[in-house]
């Protein structure tokens, strides 16, 4: 595991950037806020354009809902393009705007973190699921 940053290092790479953020990192978290909104853009970011049924596939349990709630923000927050083919069949494809892309990339890291410390994650969960069922 590398080292943990430090308080200065945090302070000069996110430091408050606009009224109404705390630093870089809350502005972020704003735009991605959502269970699936990550995933979505991780998934974009990897292979291109993607047709919802894809992304469906990819982003395994969450509900038509849900996605189509969070393709529309992303799409609203200027990160997502929707391309509607005007075809009949319908054919509709989702893909990164530039804005998008960057944002996928710096989502690169969390996903390799997620790699390297998945059995880690999984006591943790796996914990707080035992504590759970004795309380309840």
């Amino acid at each position: 595991m590398s080292d943990p940053v430090s308080a200065s290092q945090a302070d000069d790479t996110c430091t408050p950037v606009a009224p109404g953020f705390t630093c870089g990192l809350d502005a972020t978290l704003r735009v991605i806020s959502g269970k699936w909104k990550p995933l979505i853009l991780y998934f974009l970011g990897q292979d291109g354009p993607r047709r919802y049924g894809e992304l469906r596939r990819a982003i395994r349990d969450v509900s038509d809902k849900v996605l189509i709630q969070q393709l529309k923000e992303l799409e609203a927050d200027d990160l997502v393009k929707r391309t509607d083919y005007r075809e009949v069949p319908p054919r509709v494809d989702y893909s990164l705007t530039p804005l998008g892309r960057s944002l996928a990339v710096a989502l690169v890291p969390l996903c390799t973190w997620g790699t390297e410390n998945v059995a880690d994650v999984t006591r943790v969960f796996a914990r707080h699921e035992a504590l759970n069922r004795k309380a309840g």
